[in-house]
Order: C-alpha cells, then structure tokens, then sequence
C-alpha cells in the first residue's frame, strides 16, 4: 500500500495577524515574498523556490511538490507568482484567518 507524504504545518497567521494588526500581518506577508523573489524578474519562480526552500522548513520537499505549491498560487498561469498571487495563496492557505470572523 502506497502512503502520500503530506506537509503539515502549524498555522500562526492568526497570532501574527493579532499581535501585528492587519497592516503589520501584510507587511510581514511582503517580506516572505522578499525572501523567496527571484531579484532578476521581481518573482517567485521555481528555482527561487527550491533555492530558498530551507529558509520556510522546506529543503525536504521533491520538485514535483515544489511544482505543485506554484501551480496552486500560480492564478495567471505564467508559472510564476507575483507578490500579489503568494500573498493571496498564503491567505488561502490559512483557514484560521477567517474563522470567527466579525461580520
């Protein structure tokens, strides 16, 4: 029987957000876009992914998941993401962001 590796990951955007308040929580958000960025092209690309994946705790995932973190941030298809798109990926990946939210 084949087991799937799955990443598990301990959400800390809520406690970010409310310790930093919503402006502090983006701010923070563009300096993880930063830190993955390929400088010549101003995105994240796949090498500067893979190059900068220790920096998030990543240096253990195969290319194919590394692919497979693009693709789903990737909104436009060019096979980059803008910071726009990581940080929107970065939201979606984080349900404890929008629970309990105040309507």
């Amino acid at each position: 029987m084949e087991t799937q590796n799955v990443v598990m990951f301990q959400d800390f955007f809520p406690s970010m957000k409310e310790k930093l308040g919503a402006e502090g929580f983006i701010r923070e958000l563009c300096n993880g876009f930063r830190l993955l960025v390929d400088g010549d092209k101003n995105v994240i690309t796949f090498e500067s992914l893979k190059r900068n994946a220790s920096i998030l705790g990543l240096e253990d995932l195969r290319d194919d998941e590394l692919i497979c973190m693009m693709r789903e941030g990737d909104l436009d298809g060019d096979g980059a993401l803008t910071r726009m798109e990581f940080c929107i990926l970065m939201l979606r990946l984080s349900p404890g962001l929008t629970t309990g939210c105040k309507k």
